[in-house]
């Protein structure tokens, strides 16, 4: 039987494609789908997809046959029947294969969109200045999930957090298609006879009139049913962006001292992070002794790691082949985290710090390691071809799940997580907080607006639906402006995201003391907020806040030079 004809099966009704109106009912109703059935080209239904295709190596690819219990070809199936939970609608895709080439499964659905429509995904990890609403394009790649609007609607599909495989959308005017990696490293999982739950597709639609934020917000929810959060606002210090790896105890010390003098009163205390270079000895001799003297000011000690990097002395093998970084090659060694003794070595730089009485640990760098490429770079998957984990029995997707799971647990339910170049979309619910974009700067503000003013106006959905969203460090330094920086400030206190100052020796006058106090005090109170305009551009000027009463604020992101053309 084809999949094509309208009598195959009853389904459920919800929403399909992303770019017209997804109608969703109240309840789950047969009678109500039984109408509907006849419209299986229809891409505003939650039904099976019209035609699958198998994907083997980079090149080879074969459609599928539908049957009996979905999709089959040569030792390999697929299975999408929708299923209702209450009021909650979903389409889970499970995949068995024997097959030890297998790499991506391909869904399409069928359907007409509206050209006019605008679309936006996700990124992989974090993003790099690179979010936008854009008009349909066939082959843009949207990893997780995809956002439309028609102008007075806002639709959305994706893939439930914590998928069991990397996985990204395409629209065209003919359909929708959903790409499922089903990769080990750059080559085919080897699945056995185990049944994987790849994905669950959710599909949603806003009421008409609806903020194009507000009704983005919502979609996430759906997206994350149970989201790991911190049970206070995220504040406090950091030292990167102005010390740069150049960093001391009496730095950090000095630091804690101002953020101390600025802090609001009461229980929700601000957390001094310490960042990369206090594994110098000399300039940092005892880590559990600098703990002790932040909490002793009554404040929350925190230390950035880098789990997966591994040192010149380590058992070759213990690590990831050099062949994820394909031709151009790197030096960096990192842990196979798919073996127990490489895993135990990377689960080290957690426990340590944990002993030290460090309750907030950022790790970074782990998405980097693991495959050999940053987001920007990954395009229709995290990595290349030619290598494998040591185990080759799981997903990519499953490993950094299962690599995440074992830092939480090493870390403990009492210590925030902060994940940074890690793959947000299978984080969310098992880390308390997510870095959303690349490195904001202390020394060039183009690099701030590109990456950070974009990634929080673009990601802001996510904020509180998957963790509590990180747009990274306002930098209080002499090399950027105070009017460029004092924006960045604001906007990330009012929008109740994470607000951590690197505040460079000799930057904080009396003046920008007081607004960092004032900062502090909106970031502690549970502020919130949201881009009016998410539509215009890459850094939209107007936010609208939820205060006592709502009020509206525009900015100019934009230096009195003009952005700069060239990379940053």
């Amino acid at each position: 039987m084809s999949p094509d004809q309208a009598t195959r099966r009853e389904f459920l009704k919800t929403a399909a494609a992303a770019s017209v109106a997804i109608r969703v009912p109240s309840k789950f109703d047969q009678t109500d789908f039984a109408r509907q059935r006849t419209r299986s080209s229809d891409p505003v239904l939650l039904r099976p997809p019209d035609h699958v295709s198998a994907r083997f190596g980079m090149l080879d690819i074969k459609p599928m046959q539908f049957g009996p219990g979905g999709w089959t070809l040569s030792g390999i199936s697929v299975a999408a029947e929708p299923v209702a939970k209450g009021h909650d609608l979903a389409l889970p895709i499970r995949v068995r294969s024997d097959s030890s080439e297998l790499t991506f499964i391909h869904l399409r659905w069928k359907g007409r969109q509206n050209e006019a429509t605008q679309f936006i995904g996700d990124h992989w990890e974090r993003s790099y200045g690179d979010l936008e609403w854009r008009g349909m394009i066939p082959n843009r790649i949207m990893p997780w999930y995809c956002l439309s609007y028609d102008g007075s609607t806002l639709s959305g599909f994706g893939v439930k957090t914590q998928p069991s495989a990397f996985c990204f959308w395409q629209v065209d005017k003919e359909g929708i298609t959903l790409t499922i990696d089903l990769r080990n490293g750059g080559e085919a999982t080897l699945l056995g006879q185990r049944e994987l739950l790849a994905c669950t597709v959710v599909m949603w639609r806003g009421r008409t009139g609806d903020p194009v934020a507000r009704s983005a917000h919502q979609f996430c929810e759906k997206l994350c049913p149970s989201p790991r959060l911190p049970n206070q606002p995220l504040f406090g210090s950091n030292d990167w962006n102005y010390a740069y790896g150049k960093n001391t105890e009496a730095g950090i010390l000095r630091d804690a001292d101002l953020v101390a003098s600025i802090a609001p009163s009461g229980d929700v205390r601000p957390h001094i992070v310490i960042d990369d270079g206090y594994q110098d000895l000399s300039r940092f001799p005892n880590m559990a002794k600098l703990a002790f003297e932040i909490r002793s000011r009554n404040l929350r000690p925190g230390i950035w790691v880098r789990p997966l990097q591994a040192p010149g002395t380590a058992q070759p093998t213990l690590l990831l082949p050099k062949a994820r970084f394909g031709r151009a090659g790197s030096d960096s060694a990192a842990f196979d985290p798919t073996i127990p003794e490489a895993l135990d070595e990377i689960l080290k730089t957690i426990r340590t710090p944990v002993d030290w009485n460090y309750e907030f640990i950022k790790h970074d760098f782990s998405t980097w390691e693991l495959f050999g490429r940053w987001g920007f770079a990954m395009d229709t998957g995290p990595t290349l071809p030619g290598w494998h984990f040591q185990d080759r029995s799981r997903t990519n997707a499953e490993i950094v799940a299962d690599l995440y799971r074992a830092i939480r647990n090493t870390a403990g339910d009492r210590t925030v997580i902060l994940g940074c170049n890690t793959v947000g979309h299978i984080a969310a619910g098992i880390f308390e907080s997510q870095r959303i974009a690349d490195d904001t700067s202390g020394h060039d503000w183009e690099r701030t607006r590109r990456y950070g003013v974009n990634g929080l106006t673009h990601r802001i959905a996510q904020h509180r639906t998957f963790f509590h969203i990180d747009p990274d460090i306002v930098a209080i330094t002499k090399w950027v402006g105070w009017r460029e920086t004092s924006q960045w400030m604001d906007v990330i206190a009012r929008s109740g995201t994470s607000l951590f100052f690197a505040p460079e020796p000799g930057a904080v006058t009396p003046e920008i003391k007081s607004a960092m106090k004032d900062a502090f005090a909106i970031a502690s109170s549970n502020a919130s907020g949201f881009p009016t305009t998410p539509l215009q551009g890459t850094t939209p000027s107007e936010w609208t806040y939820k205060q006592p009463t709502q009020i509206t604020r525009n900015y100019d992101w934009i230096s009195p030079n003009g952005a700069s053309p060239f990379p940053v």
